[in-house]
């Protein structure tokens, strides 16, 4: 079990770690989009470039901050019945959502988006807007790298919820 806990410890702390990244990531946008603003309307002027950057950022932050997202369980639910389940009714729910919903659904994305994102980066993908972010394979292959990143966490999660489900709950402390 011991080794579970620490399976589990380290992902948290690698989605611990790019959650803060991610955070600084948002500042970044703050600014790029207040930038943008100030530049069309105080000096009638906007640069592709910088429409594309605010995007790109955005799915960074979208993809790149799931797992971390689920770590800190942050993703959107009904509650209703699952608030006022017990911790092994909630870590039941939990195992079978992660071994039945989300990994395949991670494991979907990450195989099907492997092409698209290969061919990116096989060519180097780049804006076709005059002006546009010449970079573009990068943010494509963040697709696979976010759903890795939240199968990781599911992972994590599944380790958590079973230890709750067989009562061992207390390594986890």
């Amino acid at each position: 079990m011991k080794v579970l806990v620490m399976i589990s410890r380290a992902i948290d702390m690698l989605n611990e770690w790019v959650g803060r990244v991610v955070a600084w990531t948002t500042f970044l946008v703050v600014l790029v989009v207040f930038t943008d603003v100030v530049m069309r309307y105080a000096f009638k002027t906007s640069f592709v470039f910088v429409q594309e950057l605010e995007w790109h950022l955005f799915a960074f932050i979208f993809l790149m901050g799931a797992g971390y997202t689920l770590l800190k369980d942050g993703h959107v639910r009904v509650d209703i019945f699952y608030q006022r389940m017990s911790d092994k009714s909630k870590a039941w729910i939990n195992f079978l959502g992660v071994l039945f919903f989300l990994l395949p659904g991670c494991y979907m994305i990450m195989a099907t988006s492997w092409k698209f994102v290969y061919n990116a980066w096989t060519v180097l993908e780049g804006s076709p807007d005059p002006g546009g972010i010449p970079l573009r394979f990068i943010i494509k292959g963040a697709i696979p790298a976010g759903f890795v990143l939240i199968t990781l966490q599911g992972v994590s999660l599944g380790i958590k919820s079973f230890l709750i489900i067989i009562g061992r709950e207390r390594e986890l402390e």
